[in-house]
């Protein structure tokens, strides 16, 4: 017969004394931040620790690689309080658009209220998660922790608000209608089939961004009018293409364009790699036809697309993250 295990919960002090000598260094390393980021459906990239935000200094800085927006963590091995209450929307004033996110051992009903309040009123450019944080072993075995959320954005009636405001001042035209529907339906489909790749919340525009372990650069999913191969609006495409923005683009490009034979093989088809000479911002895709306005096609297309994005994502991930810094950085 086979023997369980019981869980056993852990004093998180055991294995952290302090917040500032311990857990915000064991947080700020990469697979921890990673855990985080798995638990609130952010990648996130470290920035700095202790980091001044006004006349306080938060414990770690962090950003969205996919918005580029600061995502600040506070940490408490201890029961929530005013005062971090106070500092948090203190950095939030100091930041302009961030995404908050206080981690306690508990969380009172008080500061989750507060919290939730706080993601009631304000808009998309501020966003406030609770977590607790919490040790389990099995046994003798290895401690292993545990992020609870508590509270979190409510993305839905924050995308209902906002797409309302949107809609007194103009309607959508119907192309705008139908990318709309065409990236809810494909944000279904990405999450029904379990893909490592992190769709955010569907808008309409031709573009989706997805994460690829980097600010400054992007996963694009695409889905446009503008047929970029035949130069036309009469006929329709969608893309998976690497995005490289900003000052640094055109160093980034060259760097992974000197790799274009391997990731070539690796990939098994050729990429288009395109690096307008006055641009700042430089794309590595493939695309395909596509009539946007069959819906019943869409499935294809979405698995079309999910496939290279997911390939994409397997041969250019790793080397995007090996980059070496820009110079002057």
């Amino acid at each position: 017969m086979l023997e369980f295990g019981r869980l056993e919960r852990v004093d998180a002090r055991t294995a952290w004394a302090s917040e500032a000598s311990h857990f915000t260094p064991w947080l700020a390393q990469p697979e921890n931040l990673r855990l985080l980021g798995d638990t609130i459906g952010i990648e996130l990239e470290l920035e700095a620790q202790e980091k001044s935000v006004g006349p306080f200094r938060a414990d770690i800085l962090c950003k969205d690689t996919v918005t580029g927006d600061w995502v600040l963590i506070e940490n408490q091995l201890e029961r929530t309080d005013h005062t971090h209450l106070g500092q948090l929307i203190t950095y939030a004033a100091g930041l302009k658009a961030v995404t908050i996110v206080w981690i306690a051992t508990p969380f009172t009903e008080e500061h989750r209220a507060a919290l939730d309040w706080l993601n009631q009123i304000t808009d998309s450019r501020f966003n406030f998660f609770g977590l607790e944080i919490e040790l389990w072993r099995i046994g003798n075995s290895q401690v292993a922790p545990k992020f609870n959320v508590v509270c979190k954005p409510n993305d839905w009636s924050k995308t209902v608000a906002e797409g309302a405001a949107r809609m007194e001042g103009e309607a959508l035209t119907e192309a705008k209608q139908i990318q709309l529907q065409f990236w809810t339906a494909f944000r279904e489909y990405v999450l029904a089939n379990g893909s490592r790749i992190k769709p955010t919340k569907p808008f309409p525009q031709h573009w989706m961004n997805i994460a690829i372990g980097r600010s400054g650069f992007n996963l694009n999913a695409i889905a446009s009018f503008w047929n970029s191969e035949k130069e036309s609006y009469d006929s329709k495409e969608i893309r998976a293409e690497l995005v490289i923005a900003g000052e640094p683009a055109k160093f980034y490009f060259a760097e992974l364009e000197s790799q274009k034979e391997a990731i070539t093989s690796e990939l098994g088809y050729p990429l288009i790699w395109h690096n307008p000479e006055a641009g700042r911002m430089c794309r590595v895709y493939v695309r395909r036809d596509a009539n946007l306005r069959d819906k019943g096609d869409w499935e294809g297309q979405h698995r079309w697309l999910l496939e290279r994005l997911e390939e994409m994502h397997r041969v250019l991930a790793p080397r995007v993250r090996s980059l070496p810094a820009y110079p002057g950085q």
